[in-house]
């Protein structure tokens, strides 16, 4: 396949053949080394033939793979000029051109030796084309021509990729499979598999529609390739986010296992993918089929009892929604709200012709696929407000949140991690916050459930740190009476792991902070939940827990100083005793400290002093 700029192939071909007969012509015409003359014209004449046999099969066939073909043309018409040149210095010359001209039969060795080369190159690629059989003949043409002497791989990928390209059905897969266990091998490989023009056939193999067993095995072999931003650029580049989107939403469960694992793979690595997935409404059959099943034994569970009529719900005022953005306040993720509603259960438009097989799959099919659809949605959403907004926009926090209550292992997991990602989006985008995790929100009220379900009951530090993070990204929507998400995370800051323990000082930093407009209200609660001795045990611990513990402490004083629990606690003494080295680290700390000690003197070394009031050094 030509790039933007190249010149045909048949104009590449027509160079070496009219070179081929100068040579011809220059070898009848010499008067000395006329054998040698003879055997390069005879070399230069099975070259002739072989390119225009080539030249006939390129023009007789749709879908052509040119880059073995440009290669190997360019060496042999390197050394046809060579050929022409010595060649020509065998024709009859003044004696003056005699002296000049010095030709021995060691520079006819070299020649000959550069054309036998070319003729080994002309006969492999004659056969990776299967050029003589018109491209019946059947398998991947395995062997080394004199091109690929020094570096054997490129032959073996361009083999490879040549039978996925122009093969038949069944070599197609077989050498798709080939071309992905060579790209495994290394980094190179997958660099040299993708800069020869492997994705263009693999996307053709993802289509073919009429074959499992291709798409499969063309999705596998773009997700080994697609593990490097460049090379997942080089899949988008090719149009690759619509066909994929496309097989996501028309294929059977075992053919959407790997295709919603290469769209996580590919959302992660490149920015751009994601915006073109988004684009192409991925997340839609991606909720839907992480939906399949969800929700059928929900009649015995307290969030389940609600669950059908809070999905109806939730689509109305998605329906809603949309007409009003889009006729007032314009969210960046406002168009794609009425996403589930127009979209079939199944999970595609034409899906419905996989339902039965759907529900009739064995379990541990269904639960892969919802693993990586889980997983696509956690990369699509991770540092994307936009596409975090698509996501509740569906019903797929209600999802999510049924998901961490009854699943367990990896699915579980990346349930969390997308509801991680969501509310870290949410956090520093208001319209997404105020949209997705209104306090009334069945969907939001579910999830925060199950987010203090596993801060509290699961004694797994792998969860518990993303579950508290979600809670810390939340801070800002909670009111001052919600003061259940605070008892939680301050009963971890004693929390025997070090890691959670300072992930739950920075959580409820965050409702602590003066940027949180109810910090005094959740400074009083931290304190009445004995919040201040477990932060004073995490200062004996490493820097950067002591880091985090300080930072809480701070506000404390400053929202809380009158309170008996920081004079008991000797929290002044502590802060004052801070080692300064972190000020470096959290530059707010040089100014905190000071207001905090400020604070925490007022109400702590005098008598007489008047009830609470906001003070700061001047």
């Amino acid at each position: 396949m030509g790039s933007v700029g190249e010149k045909r192939i048949e104009d590449d071909l027509s160079y070496p053949i009219l070179l081929a007969e100068r040579v011809r012509s220059a070898a009848d015409e010499a008067e000395s080394f006329k054998a040698d003359c003879w055997e390069v014209g005879k070399q230069v004449d099975r070259l002739s033939q072989m390119l225009r046999t080539l030249v006939r099969f390129t023009t007789s066939v749709q879908s052509l793979y040119e880059r073995p073909i440009r290669r190997v043309i360019a060496e042999v018409s390197k050394n046809l000029e060579r050929a022409l040149t010595l060649v020509r210095k065998c024709k009859r010359h003044s004696i003056l051109s005699l002296v000049v001209r010095i030709t021995s039969a060691t520079d006819f060795r070299k020649v000959l030796n550069l054309l036998d080369a070319s003729v080994g190159d002309m006969k492999w690629l004659m056969g990776v084309l299967d050029a003589e059989n018109n491209g019946s003949a059947s398998g991947t043409f395995l062997s080394l021509p004199p091109i690929a002497s020094n570096d054997p791989i490129i032959s073996w990928v361009w083999s490879c990729i040549a039978t996925v390209q122009m093969g038949q059905l069944t070599d197609r897969i077989e050498a798709a499979n080939n071309l992905a266990s060579l790209a495994q091998d290394n980094d190179r490989n997958k660099k040299i598999a993708v800069e020869e023009g492997g994705v263009p056939p693999l996307l053709k193999l993802l289509k073919e529609s009429s074959s499992m067993e291709a798409q499969i095995t063309a999705a596998n072999a773009l997700l080994v390739l697609a593990n490097e931003p460049e090379r997942v650029r080089s899949i988008v580049e090719e149009m690759g986010a619509p066909i994929v989107v496309q097989v996501l939403r028309d294929s059977p469960m075992k053919v959407q296992i790997p295709v919603a694992k290469l769209i996580a793979r590919m959302a992660e690595y490149d920015p751009v993918a994601q915006e073109d997935f988004a684009r192409e409404n991925v997340i839609r059959p991606l909720v839907t089929l992480l939906s399949f099943e969800t929700f059928l034994d929900d009649s015995g569970t307290r969030l389940g009892k609600q669950s059908i009529h809070s999905i109806v719900q939730i689509n109305k005022e998605m329906e809603k929604n949309s007409w009003t953005s889009s006729n007032s306040r314009n969210y960046s993720y406002g168009p794609y709200a009425n996403s589930y509603s127009n979209l079939h259960m199944d999970g595609s438009t034409r899906g419905g012709n996989y339902r039965k097989e759907r529900e009739n799959e064995n379990p541990e099919v269904k639960i892969q696929l919802k693993i990586n659809c889980a997983e696509a949605l956690w990369m699509l959403a991770k540092g994307s407000a936009s596409n975090s907004g698509r996501i509740t926009e569906t019903k797929g926090l209600l999802c999510l949140a049924k998901l961490l209550e009854k699943e367990q292992g990896e699915l579980q997991y990346n349930s969390l991690m997308t509801i991680m990602e969501i509310t870290a989006a949410a956090e520093w985008n208001s319209d997404l916050r105020r949209a997705a995790f209104k306090m009334n929100s069945s969907a939001a009220k579910a999830v925060i459930d199950q987010l203090l379900r596993v801060i509290k009951e699961l004694d797994s530090p792998t969860l518990q740190i993303p579950a508290i993070r979600s809670i810390g990204s939340l801070a800002r929507t909670f009111p001052a009476r919600e003061t259940r998400v605070i008892g939680p995370l301050v009963t971890q800051l004693g929390n025997n792991n070090q890691e959670v323990a300072m992930e739950a000082a920075i959580a409820l930093a965050k409702f602590a902070s003066p940027d949180n407009f109810l910090s005094m209200d959740h400074c009083k609660s931290i304190i009445e939940f004995n919040g201040v001795p477990p932060l004073m045990r995490l200062l004996t611990c490493g820097e950067k827990t002591q880091l985090h513990a300080v930072v809480l402490l701070c506000y404390l004083a400053i929202h809380a100083g009158d309170h008996k629990a920081l004079e008991q606690a000797r929290v002044l003494t502590a802060i004052e005793g801070a080692d300064r080295t972190m000020f470096g680290q959290h530059p707010d700390l040089k100014d905190l400290v000071p207001r905090a000690i400020y604070q925490l003197n007022l109400y702590h070394t005098h008598t007489g002093v008047h009830p609470q009031r906001q003070l700061y050094a001047p």
